[in-house]
């Protein structure tokens, strides 16, 4: 009788931890760590290694976020790294050809111009969102259609303006790297791990998390891509929503472009080649649905890190980059299988 009393509660218990999303993350990031340390003998637990993660991490976050909030609403923008590769030419383009600045401009020097290039890359991005937001209300384009079209119209428009080569402009590298502590000797005790861009990139998502979740704007998003037609009858104006939705993802691939230009020094139009896909596996892995309705920044966060964990801790222990597709494809698989099982668990 205790038996089977413990063997439920355990049962209970696995279940309970299945269908709490952010704990089975949480819980697969300590697996996976511990799983790369010990494979690595250890390595995998320098600050080094961690802070490569979070940079990568940053490159890739708000594409997410982006596409976690069109999921969400129902749809999906398959846009979001040819936005990143256009952005990034757009203000390498401005400052170098249209500015004619040279690229040996660097440090506190370049500040000024580099407000100039995260203006830029910002407009742009939502320029190609109100692109997919017009597809989408105007000309009743499935998003699916619409958003590869401007995919492959903003890939094309990237290389014709940068001739297909990078844009070397002014930058300060600094802003990409780690912020160490002072007073400590870095030789033995490497103290970097968060870089001023990262920080940026985590203020923007712990924002966008806010409206998502504490204000009338993720009411609409979450009413939306559960029903569109209650939220209509509910006096919401899908289309107008829908548009905003398309805009701020537009623009935080946009950020994401003067993001990737900080990090290369300027702009090329390969910089989003592929994003797309690992956007899309983040907020899948994070726990949204592709049915919409049904999704949450914390979880696109940890989709995100779990993503280049992965990534990280297979180079490390000598698997070929090559693999990184496919790794990618896989967890996309079992994470959908993870939603299936809690969804059932959820109807018994």
């Amino acid at each position: 009788m205790t038996d089977s009393k413990q063997s439920v509660s355990v049962g209970d218990r696995v279940r309970s931890l299945v269908g709490n999303q952010t704990s089975l993350l949480i819980v697969v990031m300590v697996a996976l760590s511990i799983v790369f340390t010990a494979f690595s003998n250890g390595t995998f637990l320098q600050t080094s290694i961690f802070s490569n993660i979070l940079t990568d991490w940053g490159s890739l976050i708000l594409l997410a976020v982006g596409q976690t909030l069109v999921v969400i609403s129902g749809g999906i923008d398959l846009s979001v790294g040819s936005t990143v590769s256009l952005s990034t030419v757009v203000a390498g383009f401005v400052l170098v050809k249209v500015m004619n600045l040279p690229g040996t401009i660097h440090g506190s020097d370049a500040w000024g111009y580099l407000v100039i290039a995260i203006l830029v890359a910002v407009l742009t991005g939502l320029a190609v969102g109100a692109v997919n937001a017009l597809l989408i209300n105007v000309f009743k384009i499935v998003p699916f259609i619409a958003t590869l079209s401007t995919f492959g119209a903003a890939a094309g428009f990237a290389i014709i303006i940068s001739g297909g080569m990078p844009l070397q402009g002014p930058n300060d590298f600094a802003l990409i790297n780690p912020i160490r502590i002072p007073g400590i000797d870095v030789r033995t005790f490497d103290t970097g791990l968060l870089s001023p861009m990262v920080i940026l990139m985590i203020v923007v998502v712990t924002i966008v998390g806010m409206f998502l979740h504490k204000a009338r704007f993720g009411l609409y998003t979450y009413a939306i891509g559960s029903n569109a037609f209650a939220a209509r009858a509910a006096g919401i104006s899908v289309k107008r929503h829908t548009a905003k939705i398309y805009m701020l993802s537009g623009a935080l691939s946009g950020l994401g472009g003067f993001y990737a230009y900080v990090r290369l020094g300027g702009g090329s139009p390969s910089s989003g080649a592929g994003m797309e896909l690992f956007a899309i596996a983040a907020t899948v892995i994070g726990g949204a649905s592709l049915m919409g309705g049904v999704g949450r920044i914390i979880g696109t966060v940890l989709g995100t890190l779990i993503l280049y964990t992965v990534q990280s801790g297979l180079l490390m222990v000598g698997v070929s980059a090559d693999w990184k597709q496919i790794v990618v494809a896989i967890l996309i698989a079992a994470a959908v299988a993870v939603q299936t099982l809690q969804k059932k668990n959820g109807a018994r």
